[in-house]
């Protein structure tokens, strides 16, 4: 009988992002500050805003990632300091490379209206984390029928299928949605760890319940994982080689040293949406350009 590491179980914590849009952040944590390169994971929603509000989250940079976007329900209006203006709707990824410096704003395409969407950030390995910055809309996904799951290939491949996401290591997510009971065996690469996190609806992963706000761990080893439902159910599953260089996350950024986390920041307060290294997003935003946060006195850990 084959033996594994058991799963371990985490609870993601409440955040707020822009105005008021309440979240639940997965990623980082204090004891898994990464799945492969995955290292940044907030679940909005499903949630209906009330007449005349909606998520609008203000100019601010990034550096060192990839902003990855996968939206449920909803329109959101994604701007950049490339000039792009982009409308991602559902079932769409939207993917931004910041490299050595972009920035741009989030808005919902109508207030009033419903949002469910997960927001994550892939770190940049070693000889690509100062690359030009760049957008893309991947409006068509790889997607198929697996046990009563639509299973949706946001990046990566999975069962032969391969996201058109461009990506920079070794990874793969995928979306499993039910509208009924269904049971699938996923196949997963053994070098690979992976995390399971519950969009909506009680579900089972490697034998382990799961509900929205829990998510699973599982370390390196397996070849496949049993995921099920008994009824409406959503699941966001994640994996990658472990990243395995040392970083430092802090506000939008992803660094290797403080010191360049330092000069991103001063670089931004600088310019806040004015010019200079991150350039200026177009009008629209309804929200006012994001403050950095200061770091007079903090050490930060690298790991």
């Amino acid at each position: 009988m084959t033996s594994f590491v058991p799963a371990q179980r985490y609870a993601s914590r409440i955040s707020v992002v822009g105005e008021d849009t309440p979240v639940a952040r997965a990623l980082p944590y204090r004891e898994r500050r990464t799945v492969g390169a995955w290292c940044f994971l907030d679940h909005a929603g499903p949630q209906q805003f009330a007449p005349g509000k909606g998520m609008h989250v203000g100019a601010h940079p990034h550096i060192g990632l990839q902003t990855f976007t996968w939206l449920i329900e909803g329109e959101v209006v994604h701007r950049d300091s490339l000039g792009n203006e982009q409308v991602i709707r559902p079932g769409q990824v939207n993917l931004m490379t910041a490299g050595r410096g972009i920035s741009h704003t989030e808005d919902s395409l109508h207030d009033g209206t419903q949002l469910h969407a997960a927001q994550l950030w892939i770190a940049l390995p070693q000889g690509e984390h100062e690359r030009e910055p760049a957008f893309e809309n991947y409006p068509d996904l790889p997607a198929l029928d697996v046990g009563g799951f639509r299973a949706t290939v946001l990046a990566g491949t999975a069962w032969n299928k391969t996201s058109p996401a461009s990506i920079h290591t070794p990874l793969v997510g995928i979306d499993f949605a039910a509208s009924g009971a269904a049971q699938t065996e996923v196949p997963l690469r053994a070098d690979f760890e992976y995390a399971a996190m519950a969009l909506r609806g009680t579900l089972s992963v490697g034998g382990e319940p799961i509900k929205p706000g829990e998510w699973l761990y599982f370390a390196p080893g397996r070849s496949t994982l049993e995921v099920s439902c008994g009824a409406d159910a959503q699941l966001l599953l994640l994996g990658g080689v472990p990243f395995g260089e040392d970083i430092i996350l802090w506000w939008n950024f992803v660094a290797r040293t403080q010191a360049e986390l330092e000069q991103a920041l001063a670089d931004w307060n600088a310019h806040p949406n004015t010019g200079g290294r991150f350039g200026r997003v177009r009008e629209g935003c309804l929200a006012a350009p994001l403050s950095a946060p200061s770091l007079d006195g903090v050490q930060l850990k690298v790991g």
